[in-house]
């Protein structure tokens, strides 16, 4: 009786809080156990991961896209791409790429269409190229920053990097995330004249949708604050009824110069219909004649753009996101920090020939590792859902990215406790870092603030006779930087 009643109980420890087996074949998969985590905590991750950042799915369409030539960005010979294809490839390559990077890198961080770099190709790039030449540099891109992460270059680089600056770095992003969050919201908005930002519509909140992301940032902060499981999905969730309600009652409509009360991105109201079936005309639409059409030297420009800002971004994201898990060491390191780099540099490859413009990890995964996601399995979640997401295209502008916002605010202030990891009574160091932390959101740029910091962390020790504390790939990484920030005139002096 001992004997089976030990054997009852050593099955019952086996198992992990949400039943799963320890040493499972998902356990010995993901790691889930040995990184401290639970399958619940990180399907809830995943699930928190996709609504913080579903929005991409429709403004990435809005970005590139248009459903005619008038209200779509045109290329230089009047091309345009069709916001419904757009939308299809953007769920697509979300989906594979963040289903690939969690069972290769075994890491909670999603992929899809950066930002940056869309809205880079959308107004700087197509007036000099058509659409598939722009998305043939950006295949470009991806394959030079695939090939030096295979080849360890690019760990290298990472490794080169200061502690300090990794953890001003973290900082930096969370300031960032949040700064978008309350930009997103309404929060902060610019000013006709004065001060480039104020609080809401001349110095107060004046609109409900921005009064129901304040609702959801207080009821996000308490429930993590009183940690409570899922606290994150929770509030994403108890705030989406809400406004869901609010509009029901209210009916404000779409927000715009003629409706500035309305909401931002998307209107939180039950569709009519749940599924669509997406076209995916988009694929494979890609062209490698820029070089040929405005030559090789302006169009090797535009690739060293799209890789500057690519490879940094990323890598401070990567960072920022591994020391807020627990997942980095004290040089901010963490596991299978070499696949991820390739898996990244892949992700910009997919972006070009599927049109979605290039794929990189998202900061807004940095909701689903505050709620907890500590592997590859919430990758997986994500990306399953992004796929899904492409029949339900409907279904996902339920969330207003006024909810969404609140998360990445809390998020923000989690990352904020890594400036405690920085000695700031060296003001060699507390330059660097304090202008890598505010270069971030004050330029909408993570690779800005990467750059900024390199280039006074080297100056500096330089100017203090402390050149031997310098990494030599960080002086030509610096140097990088350096023309990275003159390309303009550089080009221009070029000829390019």
């Amino acid at each position: 009786m001992t004997v089976l009643g030990t054997r009852r109980d050593t099955a019952e420890n086996d198992k992990t809080p949400t039943g799963t087996r320890r040493g499972g074949a998902l356990d010995r998969l993901f790691k889930i156990t040995e990184r401290g985590s639970t399958a619940g905590r990180e399907v809830r991750g995943g699930l928190v991961t996709f609504f913080a950042m579903a929005y991409i799915v429709i403004l990435n369409p809005l970005i590139l896209g248009g459903t005619s030539a008038e209200n779509a960005p045109t290329d230089v010979a009047g091309g345009w791409l069709a916001t419904a294809q757009v939308g299809a490839v953007t769920g697509l390559a979300a989906g594979v790429l963040t289903i690939l990077f969690g069972l290769v890198a075994n890491l909670p961080f999603a992929l899809a269409a950066g930002l940056g770099i869309n809205s880079f190709l959308a107004v700087a790039v197509i007036g000099d190229v058509t659409w598939p030449e722009a998305m043939g540099l950006v295949l470009i891109n991806g394959l030079l920053i695939v090939l030096l992460a295979v080849t360890g270059a690019r760990s290298a680089i990472f490794n080169a990097v200061p502690r300090q600056l990794k953890a001003a770095i973290t900082v930096g992003i969370g300031l960032f995330i949040a700064f978008i969050g309350f930009v997103d919201a309404g929060f902060v908005t610019r000013t006709p004249g004065g001060p480039p930002v104020q609080l809401g519509d001349g110095g107060s909140i004046t609109t409900v949708p921005t009064m129901v992301f304040v609702l959801g940032l207080l009821l996000m902060g308490v429930l993590v604050a009183r940690k409570v499981k899922g606290g994150l999905l929770i509030g994403l969730v108890a705030t989406t009824v809400v406004a869901i309600v609010v509009e029901a009652i209210l009916q404000l409509g779409p927000g715009g110069d003629d409706n500035p009360g309305g909401w931002h991105l998307s209107v939180p109201a039950l569709p009519e219909s749940l599924v669509s079936v997406p076209d995916l005309s988009l694929l494979g639409q890609f062209s490698l004649g820029a070089f040929d059409r405005i030559g090789a030297l302006a169009a090797t420009m535009l690739v060293f753009t799209l890789f500057f800002t690519n490879f940094f971004d990323a890598m401070g994201t990567m960072t920022g996101l591994a020391k807020q898990g627990g997942l980095a060491d004290a040089d901010g390191n963490f596991p299978r920090i070499k696949s991820a780099l390739v898996v990244e540099g892949v992700g910009a490859v997919v972006g070009g020939a599927t049109s979605s413009s290039s794929n990189t990890v998202f900061v807004d995964s940095a909701a689903g590792v505050g709620e907890g996601a500590r592997t590859g399995l919430a990758s997986v979640v994500t990306g399953g859902l992004f796929l899904v997401a492409m029949f339900l295209t409907p279904l996902t502008a339920v969330v207003p990215i006024e909810v969404a916002s609140g998360a990445l605010v809390v998020v923000g202030a989690m990352m904020m406790r890594e400036i405690k990891e920085i000695d700031l009574g060296d003001f060699s160091v507390a330059l660097p870092v304090f202008l890598t932390v505010v270069t971030m959101p004050l330029t909408y740029s993570i690779a800005n603030g990467i750059g900024i910091g390199f280039i006074t962390w080297v100056l500096l020790r330089f100017a203090c006779g402390r050149v031997r504390e310098v990494h030599p790939l960080l002086w030509v990484v610096a140097a990088g930087f350096l023309v990275y920030f003159v390309r303009g005139p550089l080009s221009a002096a070029l000829g390019a």
